[in-house]
C-alpha cells in the first residue's frame, strides 16, 4: 500500500471518526475506553506519533457518550488520565534523552517540529504547556521540550493537569452536548474540518507573524 493510500485512509478515518467509534463500541463494548486511552496517551506521550487524532477524537468520544454508548464521567476520567500520563511520560523522556536529540539527526523524529515547539516554549514559558494542548503537533512536543529545559517537575505537573482538564473537558463536553444535534450529526465531517482549522489557526497566525517580522 503506497503512502497516498495510507494518507487517504487516515484522512477518511479522522473525518468520519464518529462512525468508526460507534462501530467499535458496538463490536467491542467497554474495550473502546482502552482504545481511546491508548490513542490519546500515544499522541501526547510519544514524540514519534504527533499525527494521531486528538481534538477530533475527544469530540467524537463525547458524541458517542452523548448517544448513550459510553459513560460520560468514565469517558472523561479515562481521557483525562491518558492526557496527564502522556504528557508526564513525554516530559520524563525529554529530561533524560532530550538533549542528545538536538545534537544529532534521527529518522524517527522531525527536528523542525521540535525546534518550533522549543521556540513556542521559549516565548510563552510555563503556560506553553497549557496553550499547547490546543495546538496539534506542538501539543506532542511541548512537554518533551519542557523536560529538556528542566522545568520543575511540580510546576510542570500543575500546568499539565490544568491544560489536560481544559482540553479534555472542553472537547468531550462539546461532543456530548452538541455532537448528536441533527445539524451537527449530519455534517460531522464539516465540524471536524472546523475543529482542525481552529486548532491549526494559531500556528498559521504565528507563521505569518514571524515572516512579517523578517
Amino acid at each position: 500500500m503506497d503512502e497516498i493510500s495510507l494518507l487517504e485512509q487516515g484522512v477518511s478515518f479522522v473525518l468520519h471518526i464518529d462512525q468508526h467509534l460507534f462501530a467499535l463500541v458496538a463490536e467491542y463494548g467497554a474495550w473502546l475506553y482502552a482504545f481511546l486511552f491508548l490513542i490519546v496517551f500515544c499522541e501526547t506521550g510519544l514524540v514519534v506519533t504527533p499525527f494521531l487524532p486528538g481534538d477530533s477524537l475527544l469530540f467524537a468520544a463525547g458524541t458517542v457518550a452523548g448517544a448513550g454508548h459510553l459513560s460520560y464521567p468514565l469517558c472523561m476520567a479515562v481521557l483525562l488520565g491518558a492526557a496527564v500520563l502522556g504528557d508526564a511520560v513525554n516530559y520524563e523522556i525529554g529530561r533524560h534523552v532530550g538533549p542528545s536529540i538536538f545534537s544529532r539527526e534521527t529518522r524517527f523524529l522531525n527536528k523542525q517540529h521540535l525546534l518550533k515547539a522549543h521556540a513556542f516554549y521559549e516565548r510563552h514559558g510555563g503556560k506553553a504547556i497549557i496553550l499547547a494542548r490546543f495546538i496539534p503537533i506542538v501539543r506532542t512536543f511541548a512537554p518533551f521540550v519542557a523536560g529538556i529545559a528542566l522545568m520543575s517537575p511540580v510546576k510542570f505537573l500543575s500546568f499539565n493537569i490544568t491544560g489536560a482538564i481544559l482540553w479534555v473537558a472542553g472537547l468531550v463536553s462539546a461532543g456530548y452536548f452538541l455532537g448528536n444535534i441533527p445539524v451537527v450529526k449530519n455534517n460531522f465531517s464539516v465540524v471536524i474540518y472546523g475543529i482542525i482549522i481552529v486548532s491549526v489557526l494559531p500556528v498559521v497566525i504565528e507563521f505569518i507573524r514571524a515572516n512579517l517580522k523578517k
